[in-house]
C-alpha cells in the first residue's frame, strides 16, 4: 500500500492566482508559509519558515481565489506531486506542489471568520457566534437512563 497525503495549515504568502485550462476548468495556484519554533541546545528560541506551493482545481479553485487573500489562514489536505518541463533555454525545471483535495478557511487576518458572499451583511459576528453555539449544543436528559427502558 502506498500513501501520498499532505496536511498543511499556514498563511498565504500572496494572493491566489486563478487561470483556466483549455478545457475551461479553473486552476488556482497559491503558496502557504508554515512556521516551526524550537529551542536549541543553549535554550535559545529558534524559528524557521517553510514555503509550500499549492494548486486547486474546479470549484475549490474558484472559492480559494474569491475568498482568500495574502496573509489569510488556510488548512489544506491533498497530495504531493512533482512536475517537470523544459524552459526556453532547454534547461529541465522541476516544481513540487501540493494538489488540494479538501480545504477549510481559517480566521481572517483581522480575526473575524470568513463570511460567504450570500450571508447577510447586517448580521453581527457576536450574533452569528451565539447562533452557532445554540445549534451545536447537545441537551442531555437530566434523569439517568435505565437500560431496561430501551425497546431493543
Amino acid at each position: 500500500m502506498y500513501i501520498n497525503k499532505a496536511t498543511i495549515m499556514g498563511n498565504l504568502t500572496r494572493d491566489p492566482e486563478m487561470k483556466a485550462l483549455p478545457s475551461g476548468m479553473k486552476v488556482t495556484s497559491f503558496s502557504l508559509a508554515t512556521n516551526r519554533t524550537w529551542k536549541d541546545t543553549n535554550g535559545a528560541k529558534k524559528e524557521a519558515v517553510e514555503y509550500h506551493n499549492l494548486v486547486a482545481f474546479g470549484k475549490q479553485a474558484e472559492l480559494i481565489a474569491q475568498y482568500c487573500k495574502k496573509g489569510g489562514s488556510l488548512y489544506v489536505e491533498g497530495r504531493i506531486q512533482t512536475r517537470s518541463w523544459d524552459d526556453a533555454a532547454g534547461v529541465k525545471k522541476y516544481r513540487t506542489e501540493i494538489i488540494a483535495d479538501t480545504f477549510q478557511f481559517g480566521p481572517k487576518v483581522d480575526g473575524s471568520a470568513v463570511r460567504p458572499a450570500s450571508a447577510p451583511a447586517t448580521e453581527s459576528a457576536p450574533a452569528k457566534a451565539s447562533q452557532a453555539d445554540d445549534m451545536d449544543a447537545i441537551e442531555y436528559p437530566e434523569e439517568d437512563i435505565n437500560v431496561e427502558d430501551i425497546p431493543f
